[in-house]
């Protein structure tokens, strides 16, 4: 009885040490993972395609990245933050969601992960981008990539058709180059713009047109103002240039389309995001990428008017695993991923216009020579404080900081875009967005 009472013990014993072993065996190989939702731009992909290096640097935690065209990744983002559903430990978002979003409490405040982190760097940033990642002097998110706006412009057409593009061309002047240059018979536009619906697709290079032309989008007491003067002509503007001598189906065609069609020689000239010089030198066609310039945003009335913009890394404050999210947002955002893209993806896809010691890679300052000072140059010049020439009760230089702009700006891009595409005339899409405006901004209790 005694030999068969101490096997029985034993087997009970040995059941619960393999217990408690292959607890601690499960415990020890436990992973986190973190589901990250990213816009489909060129830098964002090749992300993408580098994580490998952080799963080996952090072998206990896993990524999934859901990439998605900017119009689908805002929505998604939004809803889930707004609802608290939690499906994302980290998402990219814009200049214009951060504020607003740090405000609800929908994001993390990142201060003290960014103080204790000195590895990373914080001081290093360049400081108009963070300071559109930060609400109330705190950062709530880590830039990916800092930009402005610029031109882009085929050197051997301009030589052949005897045109000298200046560094700051006015608007003025480019319409008459883009009339010079268009040549539908040989299947090259005067000039690629966006024209598809979207508060950051066809408004976001419209509003920079406005801007420098002395509109805005409302006075200081928060009436609409498409329809001054100013407003009008810079739309009337914008609309016809692209009807007269812009790329073909032009109301369908966002940054990406123009992106191909200019770099593959389809488009004599190209006004768009300084975070797409890179790119377009990378994916250039024979002819091309060796007769590609740069030049400043267009003015009109102002001296500068290229967009400023960043997008940003954020935790939502519905993350389970914030200290393991802090640890991906830093490294994407960190001087050690920018060499590490520069070396393994070419340096043309290093994000750039977050960090200054960028600027002071050999590497990288050769890469970027035709271009890199103009970045900084159209950085530096952006004002959201004073985006134009009478002041105004909101900042944002290629989008106004309300959240009501995204439902403005959706509504009011497919008016343009109808216009563009010749549904409706400029006329009908300024009175339809006015109207647009003025019942929400009186059902949001901005105008009494």
């Amino acid at each position: 009885m005694k030999y068969s009472a101490r096997l029985r013990l034993l087997a009970v014993q040995t059941g619960l040490i393999a217990s408690l072993g292959l607890g601690f065996a499960t415990l020890a190989y436990s992973e986190t993972i973190l589901t990250v939702a990213l816009a489909a731009n060129p830098q964002m992909q090749t992300a993408a395609k580098l994580i490998g290096n952080f799963e080996k640097k952090y072998p206990d935690i896993k990524v999934r990245f859901q990439t998605l065209p900017e119009n689908q990744l805002r929505p998604a983002v939004l809803k889930d933050v707004a609802t608290k559903s939690g499906q994302y430990d980290v998402v990219m978002i814009g200049a214009y969601e951060v504020p607003l979003w740090a405000q609800k409490g929908w994001i993390v405040d990142l201060s003290q992960y960014a103080k204790a982190d000195t590895a990373w760097n914080e001081g290093d940033l360049l400081r108009p981008i963070r300071n559109l990642v930060s609400y109330k002097g705190n950062l709530f998110a880590t830039p990916f990539y800092g930009s402005s706006s610029f031109m882009f412009y085929r050197k051997d057409l301009f030589a052949k058709a005897g045109l000298t593009m200046p560094e700051t061309p006015t608007w003025n002047q480019v319409a008459q180059f883009a009339a010079k240059l268009d040549d539908k018979k040989a299947g090259v536009s005067g000039i690629c713009l966006r024209g598809v619906p979207g508060w950051g697709q066809n408004l976001a290079s419209l509003t920079t047109v406005i801007n420098t032309f002395g509109g805005r989008w409302f006075d200081q007491k928060w009436q609409p103002a498409l329809s001054e003067p100013e407003s009008k002509a810079a739309i009337n503007f914008y609309v016809n240039l692209i009807r007269q001598h812009g790329q073909p189906d032009a109301a369908k065609d966002g940054w990406q389309e123009c992106l191909q069609l200019f770099s593959q020689g389809h488009a004599a000239m190209w006004y768009d995001d300084t975070v797409f010089a890179g790119p377009v030198l990378d994916q250039a066609g024979p002819g091309v990428k060796d007769n590609v310039g740069f030049a400043m945003a267009p003015v009109k009335a102002t001296k500068a008017s290229g967009w400023l913009w960043a997008w940003g890394l954020s935790i939502p404050t519905t993350s389970k695993n914030r200290d393991a999210a802090w640890k991906l947002i830093s490294w994407l955002t960190s001087q050690e991923y920018i060499k590490l893209a520069g070396e393994k993806a070419g340096w043309g896809q290093v994000p750039p216009g977050s960090r200054t010691s960028t600027y002071q890679i050999p590497e990288y300052k050769k890469a970027v020579a035709s271009f890199g000072d103009l970045t900084l140059q159209s950085i530096n010049s952006a004002d959201p404080l004073r985006p134009t020439i009478e002041p105004v009760p909101y900042s944002g230089v290629q989008y106004v900081d309300i959240p009501e702009f995204e439902q403005i700006g959706d509504f009011t891009s497919q008016q343009i875009s109808g216009a563009i595409s010749g549904q409706v005339t400029v006329d009908e899409a300024i009175n339809a967005s006015q109207k647009k405006m003025t019942d929400i901004m009186q059902d949001a209790g901005y105008i009494k």
